[in-house]
């Protein structure tokens, strides 16, 4: 056995030095752009295959002095092509043949037809499109400045955020990753909107992406340098909702021969408030009949990241780089419950005030180490990349609770209870990739990916009984739970037709996925455990009627795994009238998903639509079932089938040279078969949503954003969600020699965010609507020193979509 293992890590690590010591004729490309005897900075060079002009192989911006440098170019026929708004687009062919390129002088001509009154600089596209889906620009979005990334995922075309913060597309909760990867950060609050660089929005994935996605991924990319130099930047901000709310950043980054470090810091800290408003009339329940509720929150958010990056690049075929995150979150949330019960001749029956004081730390380390392999023929790489995440979260809560008589004079004196809620969550990722190609046409990828999660949590609850708090074993349990995944997938691409504008696009792939869980509630003594083996196929055809027109169908197959607070059995019931619990009987969903899409672009605008139908068999939702002692008990349940069909579209246009903007739009109707569970359940439910992203040049150095957005009420398994509508302001100027910026920002600007539901079922009806100060105003400040950085940290740029 020793043998056999020594045989293959020699195996393994021979292959590795193979990979490194046979560098292959990978070259770069250098040059300069004017415009007459002035260099021309920010100007957008895209490098293309001859053989398949649709897909940008390489990609730079030009830098203060008009220097650009395209590193990843190796032998064959290309076309490079330079753009900058205001300029005439100038493109010329290219044959490298493993030996660094220089190109003469390029020079742009001014278009007079789009230059007009308004100076217009840098351009950085607001989406650009991607096989599967789009990726937006964060840093061109201005009203968010100041805020956290789940602020930030609320002004991106097709994705919708309620006012809770809960995240869907399509009408389901998607998978989100954090560069790429599985992480231990499940409340993205706790990412900072400065420190993102681009978000992916992919909506059916192909089998080359985890299983676990049934409405598809959120890629959340994290900012990194690889700027020739040193390059720094920060930030300061400030404002105030109904609390007062400050926010740094400092990010730094020095190349110098092979090696690239970056060192980033940010930090966000605000006061919060919220006010909750409820009420529930149980029908065939007499004394608890009638329950009114009203709670007021006031919240304390810390939050700090640090972030630390070294890259290795020995020769241009190989690279390894190393990521380190750190992460802390503080929230003190003193919290008060007022809660009034009367019968059903509307006499009084109990009134209660429940105070708590909530104390939450949460510690995140995540690690990461990657490595790619380039070779001389594009379309050949290998990727493998090892991770790892760490989640220490402490929550203590000190709880006092009055009971009053009609008159509201005390009843008795107050009950005192304490509970604690440690987590401690580590989930692994070991991640291989390789794509070659097996004809001029046709290429293969294939990979494994293996996702291993531990979880404990340690819930207590203890009463004081005369001074001394004694554990309350009924409330209190520690739930432990492990998963492991397992994954290969293999895919073919292929193309056909003319080389330079391919006629048609095919890909066909299958993804395997072994996976095994286990969970145990210690003091309930319940053990649960699931273990599945699926195959997910994928198949997509896409036809380009023109390189700007395109049509493409697509299949994919997908698993909704329930999530760890679904299965934990565990019942919550620090609000007696209200608690809630997991299920550790439930199914995974399985989705079947067919996409068809168009895609159209013109001069200045362009349109894409998708219509898409998504069949999920035990789909899971909450579902609420009255108790004997007039409390609802929330809880996962599987449905027997949901079917979803809709549209979603994109439109992007520039009428003016200083006005641009971006309109989305996604509607979906739903028919749910709940019949398993009971007769009054929802079985079709609308919904549709939009936003629209303006943005100005009022003048020189000047920007404005305005952002609308429009979440229509939505029919749930056992009533609706209330419409949620808002509109959020930024404005940017640049001082100075443009190294510096002063920023204002208005999220929510006529106070109208807010989130609520209505349930009716055959035993009970019951309303919440909840507000917090979503309001708020921040006043920014940014400098950046080395002009080739500044951009791509603090700029926030508008551009057409085409």
């Amino acid at each position: 056995m020793q043998k056999t293992t020594r045989q293959l890590a020699t195996l393994i690590v021979g292959f590795f030095i193979s990979q490194f010591v046979t560098a292959q004729n990978v070259v770069s490309i250098k040059g300069t752009v004017f415009s007459g005897n002035e260099a021309l900075e920010f100007v957008e060079v895209n490098l293309k295959k001859v053989s398949d002009t649709t897909k940008i192989v390489g990609y730079a911006v030009t830098d203060a002095k008009g220097d650009f440098s395209i590193e990843n170019g190796s032998s064959g026929e290309y076309i490079i092509q330079f753009r900058l708004f205001g300029y005439r687009t100038a493109s010329q062919k290219l044959t490298l043949s493993g030996i660094p390129v220089v190109l003469d002088k390029i020079i742009l001509k001014s278009n007079e037809t789009h230059l007009d009154a308004v100076v217009v600089t840098a351009k950085k596209k607001t989406i650009e499109k991607v096989q599967g889906g789009f990726v937006f620009n964060a840093t061109t979005s201005i009203a968010q400045i100041g805020g956290t990334a789940t602020d930030l995922l609320k002004n991106i075309p097709t994705i919708s955020v309620d006012a809770d913060g809960a995240i869907t597309l399509r009408g389901k909760k998607p998978l989100i990753l954090i560069n790429g990867k599985n992480s231990a950060i499940t409340n993205i609050d706790q990412i900072a909107a400065s420190s993102i660089e681009n978000i992916e929005v992919i909506s059916n994935p192909t089998a080359k992406y985890d299983a676990n996605a049934e409405s598809g991924i959120i890629n959340i990319k994290l900012k990194k340098n690889n700027q020739k130099g040193t390059n720094g930047a920060f930030v300061l901000g400030t404002g105030f909702g109904d609390k007062g709310r400050v926010n740094s950043s400092v990010i730094l980054n020095h190349k110098v021969g092979k090696w690239n470090f970056g060192l980033g810091y940010d930090n966000r800290f605000a006061g919060r408030t919220k006010k909750i408003n409820s009420s529930r009339t149980n029908y065939f329940i007499a004394n608890e009949y009638l329950l009114t509720q009203s709670r007021d929150d006031k919240r304390l958010e810390q939050l700090q990241n640090l972030k630390f990056n070294v890259d290795f690049s020995p020769n241009e075929n190989n690279s390894f780089s190393f990521e380190a995150i750190g992460n802390m979150e503080g929230q003190d949330n003193d919290e008060t419950l007022y809660s009034l019960l009367n019968t059903n001749s509307l006499s009084f029956y109990s009134n209660s005030k429940r105070h708590s004081l909530e104390l939450e730390r949460s510690k995140v380390a995540e690690l990461a180490l990657n490595y790619e392999r380039k070779f001389a023929d594009e379309r050949k790489i290998l990727t493998a990349s090892v991770t790892s995440s760490f989640n220490r979260d402490r929550e203590n809560t000190d709880i006092d609770t009055y009971n009053y008589d009609v008159n509201y004079l005390p009843l008795g004196i107050a009950s005192w209870q304490r509970t604690h809620n440690y987590e401690n969550e580590n989930i692994s990722n070991a991640k291989i990739d390789y794509a070659f190609p097996i004809t001029k046409n046709t290429s293969v990828e294939t990979g494994y990916k293996g996702t291993f999660r531990f979880f404990n949590s340690d819930f207590q609850t203890a009463d004081q009984i005369n001074t001394t708090y004694v554990v309350n074993a009924i409330a209190s349990n520690t739930f432990q739970f492990n998963e492991q995944i397992n994954a290969v997938y293999g895919m073919l691409n292929s193309f056909s037709g003319n080389s330079e504008n391919p006629k048609w696009k095919y890909n066909l792939g299958l993804r395997a996925e072994q996976i095994s869980n286990n969970g145990k509630t210690v003091n309930q003594n319940t053990d649960f455990s699931n273990h599945y083996l699926k195959l997910f196929p994928s198949a997509s055809v896409q036809f380009n009627v023109t390189p700007e027109e395109s049509i493409k169908l697509g299949y994919s197959k997908r698993i909704n795994l329930p999530e760890l607070d679904q299965l934990n059995p565990f019942m919550d019931i620090t609000d007696a009238l209200n608690p809630h619990s997991g299920n550790p009987y439930l199914k995974p969903e399985i989705v079947h998903i067919v996409e068809l899409g168009y895609n159209k672009d013109w001069t200045g605008c362009s349109f894409s639509a998708t219509s898409f139908y998504r069949n999920a068999q035990n789909t899971i939702k909450q579902y609420s079932e009255l108790q004997s002692n007039g409390a609802v008990l929330v809880s996962p349940k599987n449905f027997g089938e949901t079917i979803t069909y809709g549209l979603e579209s994109i439109f992007s246009w520039r009428p003016l040279s200083f006005y641009d903007a971006n309109f989305s739009l996604t509607a979906f109707q739903q028919n749910i078969n709940g019949s398993n569970l009971a007769q009054d359940v929802v079985s079709k439910a609308f919904n549709w949503y939009g936003k629209w992203i303006n943005n100005f040049v009022p003048w020189q150095g000047g920007k404005l954003q305005l952002i609308g957005s429009y979440n229509s009420k939505l029919a749930t398994a056992q009533g609706n969600r209330i419409a949620i509508y808002s509109m959020d302001l930024g404005f940017q100027q640049k001082v100075g020699k443009s190294n510096s910026r002063l920023g204002l920002v208005v999220t929510d600007v006529f106070n109208t965010l807010k989130s609520g539901y209505v349930n009716n079922t055959a035993n009970f009806t019951n309303n919440r609507t909840s507000k917090a100060d979503t309001r708020a105003i921040m006043l920014t400040f940014a400098y950046t020193f080395k002009s080739e950085f500044k951009e791509k940290l603090l700029e926030n740029q508008f551009a057409p979509e085409y």
